[in-house]
């Protein structure tokens, strides 16, 4: 968005303003780099302007804010969008890095259902899931889509995390009527039906700012 584009919105303060180099993507660009850029951001967080270091008066003017209050960056520092990550079965976070020796059917047997049973358990399954929201917030990671377990509440609470932490979420409650090898990890299709409806009901009830979706 330029300076000009910016004026097509309501003017309002900006309450924080920034300048240094600033990375995006267009779609003429796959990465375009802003050297000595200013940037504005209203109450809510949303940018209500982007100009060069050149028009800091004017923008001042538009935007009421103080030249002397603009957070100039470091030398080594930049802003760039933040990460979307499309694909994460959050419970598997409890044994990130490990149990890496077998191929994925087996894998998921001796591991991963195992491990994703015990989600019926809410602290267990708050404090995974408070980690790993957490950790991807710090790499950068600010749309996340998640894959929960089959425990309906569970799969709530994560939601709740995601929204709590601030970060942009689809969280997805699992379905799964079918596993002959662990068969304490499953639900019956009836089950399964009932309580994706109840996710997304009780979801939408919290009115948490994530979307949702049953995986």
């Amino acid at each position: 968005m330029s300076s000009n584009e910016a004026h097509t919105e309501a003017h309002t303060e900006a309450h924080k303003v920034f300048r240094g180099t600033f990375i995006h993507s267009t779609h003429s660009a796959a990465v375009q780099v802003l050297r000595n850029a200013v940037l504005g951001l209203n109450r809510k967080g949303k940018i209500c302007f982007i100009g060069g270091a050149h028009e800091l008066e004017s923008l001042s003017e538009a935007w009421h804010f103080k030249i002397s209050d603009v957070r100039q960056l470091k030398q080594r520092e930049f802003f760039m969008p933040g990460l979307v990550d499309t694909h994460i079965h959050a419970p598997q976070y409890r044994y990130t890095g490990t149990a890496l020796d077998l191929p994925l059917l087996e894998w998921l047997n001796r591991y991963t259902f195992p491990v994703e049973m015990k989600y019926g358990d809410p602290k267990l399954a708050e404090d995974i899931y408070t980690k790993v929201v957490k950790r991807t917030l710090k790499n950068g990671t600010t749309t996340a889509c998640y894959f929960a377990t089959i425990h309906t509440d569970s799969s709530l609470l994560l939601g709740e995390i995601a929204d709590k932490y601030g970060q942009r979420a689809q969280v997805g409650k699992v379905c799964m009527d079918t596993n002959d090898v662990v068969k304490a990890y499953k639900e019956t299709t009836a089950d399964s039906l009932q309580e994706t409806e109840r996710f997304v009901i009780e979801l939408l009830k919290r009115k948490v700012s994530v979307l949702n979706r049953s995986n």
